[in-house]
């Protein structure tokens, strides 16, 4: 009788551990909002550059809408944005891109909760789209593969719009994108988050 009631306590020690496991080990979707903001460390003195809206009346798709668009993008004006100092040592790009370029032009699509990102390799412009209407701003940083330091595009236009930020990239490097979202009034960058893979500056894999 003993032995009778051990294995079935054995069982159900068992199949408890197995539902807790379980509970605890499947992850959240990448379009879910986490159960609470969970904080990414970035560098202290890693560089915030406020995104320009595009042209008033310009027409805003994602990237990933406009496979069925026809006809030329529009040039890009050469002269960027101007960059202005902020409050946190933080610089504003004002100005941006003429349009949105097609899933063609935009490389390196990478997504994440509540934000979109992708890199323009003629002009060098990051492109960074806000999806969720969650008070946190889309944030795209930007890695090289020779070492300059880490650059953060922030979109804090709100949800559903675009935001670009204009940088020049060595010609014969690579670019890897990091999509996350941003919390204007503590400074801190929050999961969840993606990475892209390493996208040639020059548009040629």
């Amino acid at each position: 009788m003993r032995e009778n009631w051990r294995s079935k306590l054995s069982v159900l020690a068992g199949a408890s551990a197995l539902a807790l496991s379980a509970v605890t080990a499947t992850p959240a979707l990448a379009d879910e909002a986490p159960v609470g903001p969970q904080e990414v460390q970035m560098p202290a003195d890693v560089k915030i550059v406020e995104g320009g809206a595009t042209d008033p009346g310009a027409a805003v798709l994602f990237p990933a809408d406009q496979d069925d668009q026809a006809g030329p993008v529009e040039s890009v004006d050469p002269a960027g944005p101007v960059e202005t100092p902020v409050q946190g040592g933080q610089v504003e790009a004002v100005g941006a891109a003429k349009a949105t370029p097609s899933s063609s032009t935009c490389l390196g699509s990478t997504a994440a909760y509540g934000v979109s990102g992708c890199f323009q390799h003629n002009g060098d412009i990051v492109w960074a789209g806000d999806t969720k209407k969650d008070g946190m701003s889309a944030a795209v940083g930007v890695y090289t593969d020779y070492g300059r330091a880490e650059e953060v595009c922030v979109n804090k236009l709100g949800v559903d719009t675009w935001a670009t930020c204009n940088k020049d990239y060595r010609e014969g490097g690579d670019v890897r994108l990091r999509v996350l979202r941003y919390d204007g009034d503590t400074g801190k960058f929050y999961q969840p988050e993606t990475w892209s893979g390493w996208i040639p500056v020059d548009g040629k894999y």
